[in-house]
């Protein structure tokens, strides 16, 4: 472990961390979208460590996992908090409460990626795709084989796409069916090298149900029965959305009843035992104390009050698996629909005011963000051989930092341009806009209630319906690149077996996903630099 978590690595993951979570807090607010860190950070963690010189893959691995880990708390705070500011531009959140929640949702973040990393990615074998990409990068690269060609060339292809298409504004981003945006629809595709590498990775199996859920939520829901007369364009509309927030709920009860509880001792024995450490790589005997001290943190800091706090501990336990399963299978992670579904919760059980609402929200969200972007970092360091540990360390540092510059940042927007802002042209968030639409609760509750018996069903059968409910809810253009992946993949088996045996296909996969991911951070970091100087 001495050669993967150094002091040299730690410092330049946190540096990293800083200069990303900045970069991902005004793109998440502005643009609605928070760019995957993972390819980039592999390269500029495999760079700054070579020209130091004596390192080695895992070290890079540890210090890239430290570098990622504040993006998506960054996410999970953008995406949720200022929700607050649209109801009521005045409202009065103090940098204290607003910390506690961040660093809640951190810590819980961090408790449950120990727990339920042996689980998810050695258990259960998920793919995690954007991880099998950067493992694949950074073993390419390390042997210098003929190999490392394709790798870049299709790196640079797929970077090039992304200048032309969101800097240069020369290649439509998305296109859209006219026809059937009439019924609310997005049918159409997503023109994104990175979806369509995320569909090839994960296989055709897991894709096509994606996709069915795409066809039962636009054209069957949608479309097909606002035709027949069933419902009018509002009504499919909020069946679409709580019959796939449903679908995800009732997978988060499958993976508990069928894989998390029957496995509660290994899981969790770290937790309760000084000498059994389960599936775990680390002795958790402090965690149950920590999880008292949030609730007792959240109760007094935050006015959450004591049952809204322990169902906010109890859901992040739940949606945190949500979040690893579905990023594992899917290469997407919804933390705001995941915070959405607390916040419901909470709001029936506690009666919690509006802004203790979206404080129950970005605590769930953030952790969820953390834990399903970082699973993909410990599935590269599980394929490279890296000690967890070493991983799980960086990323204390990596989420801590975060957590705090992402709060700062969020305070220094909201002194300079002000509540209004929030919603407005100038910074759109539209998820946080998403979450102030559901304070009032699930807005079909028979639709939820069928996704969530179904899906519960389903998953304890063995069937990806995770993927249905993200194809269910999720725009169908999102939906139909994916599939596109998983098309070329299983034409890819068929026609040509031995180009996926040898690797090849997976390569020039991981490279068009690392071009558009390492652009699109670039991007981003540029237009958040643009705004803080103006």
């Amino acid at each position: 472990m001495d050669k993967q978590l150094t002091v040299r690595g730690l410092v330049i993951g946190a540096v990293g961390s800083i200069i990303l979570t900045m970069s991902s807090m005004f793109i998440a607010l502005k643009l609605s979208s928070v760019p995957w860190p993972i390819m980039f950070v592999v390269l500029v963690s495999m760079f700054v460590l070579k020209v130091c010189g004596k390192t080695n893959l895992q070290e890079i691995n540890v210090t890239q996992t430290a570098m990622s880990a504040g993006a998506m708390v960054a996410g999970g705070l953008a995406f949720t908090i200022p929700g607050i500011w649209m109801l009521n531009p005045d409202a009065d959140i103090s940098f204290a409460q607003l910390l506690a929640v961040t660093l809640g949702g951190v810590v819980l973040g961090l408790i449950f990626t120990a727990l339920f990393r042996k689980y998810f990615i050695e258990t259960k074998e998920l793919p995690f795709a954007m991880g099998q990409a950067a493992a694949a990068t950074l073993e390419v690269s390390d042997r210098g084989s003929k190999k490392v060609a394709l790798l870049f060339v299709s790196m640079a292809a797929a970077g090039l796409f992304t200048y032309l298409r969101d800097w240069k504004m020369k290649i439509t981003s998305t296109i859209i069916s006219a026809k059937t945006a009439a019924y609310g629809s997005y049918a159409g595709i997503w023109l994104s090298p990175m979806l369509i590498s995320i569909g090839y990775i994960i296989g055709p199996v897991v894709i096509g149900v994606w996709f069915l859920g795409a066809l039962i939520g636009d054209f069957g829901i949608l479309i097909g029965g606002v035709e027949m007369g069933l419902w009018d364009s509002a009504t499919a509309a909020d069946i679409k959305a709580s019959l796939g927030i449903g679908l995800m709920v009732g997978t988060g009860i499958g993976i508990l009843v069928k894989g998390i509880i029957p496995k509660a001792k290994d899981i969790f024995g770290s937790m309760f035992s000084k000498e059994q450490k389960g599936d775990c790589f680390i002795n958790m005997r402090w965690a149950p104390f920590v999880m008292i001290a949030l609730a007792f943190i959240f109760t007094v800091l935050t006015d959450m009050g004591p049952v809204a706090s322990v169902i906010t501990i109890l859901g992040a336990w739940l949606t945190t698996s949500m979040s690893a399963q579905c990023v594992g299978q899917s290469g997407i992670n919804p933390m705001e629909i995941f915070g959405i579904i607390i916040l419901i919760a909470a709001k029936a059980f506690s009666g919690i005011g509006e802004v203790e609402s979206f404080f129950v929200a970005a605590v769930v969200a953030v952790a969820c963000g953390l834990v399903g972007d970082v699973m993909n970092d410990f599935k590269a360091g599980y394929i490279l051989k890296t000690n967890p540990k070493a991983q799980w360390i960086a990323e204390v540092v990596g989420g801590l930092v975060g957590g705090v510059v992402s709060v700062c940042i969020l305070f220094v927007i909201l002194k300079a341009y002000g509540g209004e802002a929030f919603g407005s042209e100038m910074f759109p968030a539209a998820q946080a806009s998403a979450v102030a639409a559901m304070v009032g609760g699930i807005s079909h509750m028979p639709a939820f209630v069928i996704g969530l018996i179904a899906a519960t069903v389903l998953y304890c059968v063995n069937f990806p319906v995770i993927t249905l409910g993200l194809g269910v809810y999720l725009p169908f253009y999102l939906s139909a690149t994916a599939a596109i992946g998983g098309a070329i993949r299983f034409l890819a088996d068929k026609l040509a077996p031995s180009f996926e045996k040898d690797g090849k296909g997976t390569i020039i996969a991981s490279g068009l996903l690392g071009g558009e991911s390492i652009v699109g951070v670039i991007i981003a970091m540029y237009c958040a630099y643009q705004i803080i100087k103006y």
